[in-house]
């Protein structure tokens, strides 16, 4: 019968299967695991956030714990704008004057919206339903 209490590297391809089921314990790993800080999300999905620095507004759909976009993407913010990565990062169905699109904000550039105006934005019917007390209502069931 397998045991599955012993650890199997997949740093280590070369080791076979047969011996993992052996009893010598599996090579340790030189790579060490951390854990990414703690955050907590200061908006929750259907809420309506306007950013801290330019003329845009939206509603939150997604919300990353920790940057989770492309290097290229942060690395095309100007240095001295770049936020943290270790803090939550948020989709938005944004609007300003001119457009609707999709922004992803980090939230030390978010504030809660103080109207009570909805967002205009295609995109908001097929991902939530009502719009009541400044907040969305998320759809339970999502269809393509």
């Amino acid at each position: 019968m397998p045991r599955h209490d012993i650890p199997i590297d997949p740093a280590t391809p070369d080791i076979a299967a047969s011996d993992a089921l052996s009893s010598e314990p599996a090579p340790a790993s030189s790579v060490e695991v951390v854990a990414p800080p703690i955050v907590h999300a200061n908006f929750s999905i259907g809420d309506i956030v306007r950013h801290r620095l330019f003329d845009f507004r939206g509603v939150v759909f997604d919300v990353d714990p920790v940057f989770a976009n492309t290097d290229e993407w942060y690395e095309a913010i100007p240095e001295q704008m770049r936020p943290k990565k270790d803090q939550p990062f948020y989709h938005l169905l944004a609007e300003n004057r001119e457009s609707s699109y999709v922004a992803y904000v980090s939230q030390q550039n978010l504030v809660s919206d103080a109207g009570d105006e909805p967002v205009d934005h295609p995109g908001i019917a097929g991902l939530f339903t009502d719009f009541a007390d400044g907040r969305y209502t998320l759809r339970a069931v999502h269809r393509h």
